[in-house]
């Protein structure tokens, strides 16, 4: 399902904003250097609109920053989907979303954002989504899907990804 963002969540998306233009002072020229990707999602889009204010770069829209599809599960909410499929309670709270009928799975998730990664070759902002975010954080702090399932995802913040791991900056 693709809403719209509450008040929260455009306050939220406005304070990253603010985080990542206070982080591009270190990046010499960053104007011409730094890429912003976003997810085409309406959403993701929204929140790329409201950093973007605080950065004005061009913006490029990738689909491999896509949140996880739900497959027959889209449109549905959590409570419809567990009140239609009570097997789900076997799988606790985290990693339900990988069982969806025609849904996306774990893998092949993971196999979509570290397409988009191999080929970033510059600094790189990318706004995607919960789970997808949760997925790019584990690969690089070396977590299983078990623990990627559960890692938080704080609105307000910016994560930075590099081969020395995962950093959360607010």
């Amino acid at each position: 399902m693709d809403s719209d963002l509450t008040e929260r969540g455009r306050a939220q998306a406005d304070q990253v904003g603010a985080i990542l233009k206070r982080l591009m002072a270190d990046i010499p020229d960053w104007r011409d250097v730094v890429r912003l990707v976003s997810s085409p999602l309406g959403r993701t889009q929204e929140t790329t609109r409201i950093i973007n204010r605080h950065l004005d770069l061009p913006v490029t829209l990738d689909a491999r920053l896509a949140e996880v599809s739900f497959g027959d599960w889209e449109g549905m909410t959590r409570a419809e989907i567990e009140a239609a499929n009570p097997w789900l309670a076997d799988h606790g709270p985290h990693g339900w979303q990988f069982h969806a009928p025609n849904g996306e799975r774990y893998q092949g998730v993971r196999e979509r954002l570290l397409g988009f990664v191999t080929e970033v070759d510059r600094p790189t902002i990318a706004i995607s989504h919960g789970m997808s975010g949760r997925i790019l954080r584990a690969h690089y702090a070396g977590l299983d899907q078990d623990a990627a399932s559960r890692l938080p995802v704080p609105q307000d913040r910016v994560f930075r990804l590099s081969r020395d791991g995962v950093e959360e900056l607010a």
